[in-house]
C-alpha cells in the first residue's frame, strides 16, 4: 500500500492510495462533485466512480475484472472507514468517508439547481418507485429521467442492448446504479464506451437506504466507524461472510501488502555500496 501523486488512468489528476493493486483517491465529498458537474457541463461522457471499501479490495484482490473496474474508473473514493483510516496511517489526514448515500444526496441538491436530468438503474421497481418518491419529496425540482429493475440474473445480449438504449434514448447527465459489488463495478465498466452519459456512479446501497426499505445506521454510528456493525445486525444472513470472513481477510492482505513492501525497501537500501 502506497501513496501515490500520478495518476494511473482516465483523466485523474489528484492523489491516490494504491491499497493491494487497486487505486483510491484521496478526495471528499465536494472534490467529488466539482468533479461530476465539470464532466457535465464540458459534456464528456463515459466517466464512472466507484464507490470502495474493503469489500470491493478484497473482491478486486481476487478477481483481475474488478480489480480492472476499480482501476479503469474515473474516480475511485473512500466509502469504508477501514480506507480512511489507511489514508491516514500513509499521512494523508481525509476527515470522512465519502459515504455513498450522502454523496447521492448531495450530487441531487446540485442536480435539482443545475438542472441535470437522473436514471436510476438497479434494485427492484418497488424500491425505485419510493426511491423517486422520497427524492422528488426533498428536491421538488430534481429532473428524473427514467428507472430501470434489471432481472436478477444474467441479462443476455438482446436484453443488455435493450437497457442500452432506453437510457441512451432520454440521456441523463447523472445515471445512478444499485446492483452491490461487485456487479455494479463490472457493469460499469463494460459498458462505459456504450452509453451515451456523462456520468455513472455506483452506490450500492444508497437506493435501499433513501428509498426507506432498509434501515439506516444513525449518524453517530456511521462517523464513529461502527455502520458495519449495525448492517451486520440488521442482515446477519446476507452479511455475515462479508463481515466476519472478508473484512479480516482484507486486514491479513494489507499487513502482509505493509511487510512485503517494508522489506523489500530495506533490501533495496542494504544493496547500496
Amino acid at each position: 500500500m502506497t501513496m501515490k501523486n500520478k495518476p494511473v488512468s482516465g483523466s485523474r489528476d489528484n492523489d491516490y492510495l494504491d491499497i493491494l493493486g487497486m487505486r483510491v483517491d484521496l478526495v471528499q465529498i465536494p472534490d467529488v462533485i466539482k468533479r461530476i458537474s465539470g464532466w457535465i457541463e464540458n459534456k464528456k461522457i463515459g466517466n464512472y466512480v466507484v464507490v470502495a471499501n474493503a469489500y470491493d479490495m478484497i473482491a478486486g484482490k481476487k478477481n483481475d475484472k474488478v480489480r480492472n473496474a476499480i482501476n479503469g474508473s474515473s474516480l475511485s473514493v473512500s466509502d469504508g472507514i477501514s480506507l480512511v483510516l489507511l489514508s491516514r496511517f500513509k499521512g494523508h489526514p481525509l476527515k470522512r468517508r465519502v459515504y455513498g448515500p450522502d454523496l447521492m444526496l448531495e450530487s441531487l441538491r446540485l442536480a435539482e439547481i443545475k438542472g441535470y436530468s437522473n436514471f436510476f438503474y438497479g434494485t427492484t421497481q418497488v424500491t425505485l418507485n419510493l426511491l423517486v418518491n422520497n427524492l422528488k419529496a426533498r428536491f421538488p425540482g430534481l429532473v428524473v429521467a427514467g428507472t430501470y429493475a434489471p432481472p436478477f440474473r444474467a441479462l443476455d445480449n438482446d436484453e443488455d442492448k435493450t437497457i442500452v438504449e432506453i437510457i441512451n434514448k432520454v440521456s441523463p447527465d447523472l445515471l445512478w446504479v444499485g446492483l452491490g459489488t461487485p456487479k455494479q463495478q463490472l457493469w460499469m465498466y463494460e459498458h462505459k464506451d456504450k452509453l451515451k452519459v456523462a456520468v455513472v456512479v455506483g452506490v450500492g446501497a444508497a437506493f435501499d437506504f433513501l428509498a426507506g426499505v432498509k434501515p439506516q445506521a444513525p449518524r453517530w454510528i456511521r462517523d464513529n466507524g461502527f455502520e458495519w456493525l449495525f448492517r451486520l445486525i440488521t442482515e446477519p444472513k446476507r452479511l455475515w461472510r462479508r463481515y466476519l470472513v472478508n473484512y479480516p481477510l482484507f486486514v491479513y492482505y494489507v499487513l502482509i501488502d505493509l511487510i512485503f513492501k517494508s522489506h523489500s525497501r530495506l533490501k533495496a537500501g542494504s544493496s547500496r555500496p
